[in-house]
């Protein structure tokens, strides 16, 4: 058939914006980078886990004694929960209309109303050291990581704020939780180099996985689709499993001292946050293949992350630090003091 001079162009011009377009959709060749930078300052300086609620459009920040709430449409404080010392992270039990906060010094958790924030009652005692927090759908039930030398895992009613279980695990160092909707939590070991699994109806543990060659893991994440957990470790490697097997299907390198991980199903990205100033963005190119597209230039100590899922805006915190003191017997590799004031948060964005 014989095209008029005019069909042909118009053609053209639709194929090369259909290429572009593609290339364009394709997450991997997309360049993130920090586009804000929501400055926080205070006297606390001590900070932890992030959290955001994407559909009140808020970020929760966990901040040495409070926890401070943000807008993320405006990067403006809108709330603040107080008397939580040593917070460390932050869950949200949507559906009971509840928030809680575990506080490492109290060894308590915070029940507080998720839309108010005010707080409703605090419950004492979970194990030493409550650290990461997180809310199972599956099980309707808030579980505290205690961090401590406890090893173990205790369960809440978020109804009711009541302790209704702990979960042994004879761990060492426990650092982030997971779950999968087959009933089964996931507790990486930074001591041990494992990862835990455990049965969420039970609450018995169930197998050991090993992270080798991943040690020292913190950040844990969780491909719900593909059935992949990612555990950030250490020695500067992304360790991937099967979830349902515990077999290593991959690896990717990543910055160094990473405290926390993310998963982007829209995008097909693994994040993980290093307290090197590096956000590590790995793709998953299918068939379990995972190559690392970027290295996102941060700032010192921005180890946390939170992940807007309905914006795919990554969060951070980070702050400035001052020369770290000398080495001693007791504490070899002694920690830079964090400047109070200098403590902010960074977006990281396309």
């Amino acid at each position: 058939m014989n095209q008029h001079p005019l069909s042909r162009t118009l053609l053209t011009t639709l194929a090369v914006l259909c290429a572009t377009t593609s290339v364009g959709a394709d997450p991997a060749t997309r360049s993130l980078r920090v586009v804000d930078r929501y400055a926080i300052g205070g006297e606390d300086s001590g900070y932890d886990y992030l959290r955001v609620d994407s559909d009140a459009h808020r970020l929760f920040i966990a901040h040495g004694t409070r926890v401070e709430v943000l807008s993320t449409a405006t990067g403006k404080l809108v709330g603040q929960i107080t008397d939580v010392a040593g917070v460390h992270g932050i869950a949200l039990a949507a559906p009971f209309n509840r928030g809680f906060t575990s506080n490492g010094v109290e060894r308590s958790v915070t029940m507080f109303d998720l839309k108010t924030l005010q707080p409703l009652s605090v419950i004492k005692y979970t194990g030493v050291k409550p650290d990461a927090i997180e809310y199972d759908p599956l099980t309707r039930r808030v579980y505290v990581v205690n961090g401590g030398t406890s090893g173990d895992v205790t369960v809440i009613a978020p109804d009711s704020g009541a302790i209704v279980g702990t979960v042994s695990l004879k761990g060492g160092k426990l650092e982030q939780i997971a779950f999968d909707d087959g009933g089964r939590g996931f507790v990486n070991d930074e001591d041990q180099a494992v990862i835990h699994v455990f049965d969420t109806r039970s609450l018995k543990a169930v197998a050991n996985w090993s992270l080798a060659p991943g040690e020292g893991p913190t950040g844990l994440a969780f491909d719900a689709v593909h059935h992949r957990l990612f555990a950030a470790c250490g020695n500067r490697r992304l360790v991937i499993l099967n979830s349902d097997t515990g077999a290593v299907v991959g690896s990717a390198p990543i910055g160094s001292d990473p405290d926390g991980a993310a998963y982007d199903a829209r995008r097909g990205l693994v994040f993980t946050s290093n307290r090197d100033g590096t956000l590590t963005v790995v793709h998953d190119d299918g068939g379990d293949r995972y190559r690392v597209v970027q290295n996102v230039a941060t700032e010192s100590g921005a180890r946390t992350i939170a992940l807007d899922r309905e914006s795919g805006r990554v969060y951070l915190p980070a702050a400035t630090f001052g020369p770290a003191p000398a080495p001693t017997k007791s504490d070899p590799e002694p920690r830079a003091p964090m400047i109070a004031s200098s403590f902010a948060i960074l977006v990281v964005a396309e």
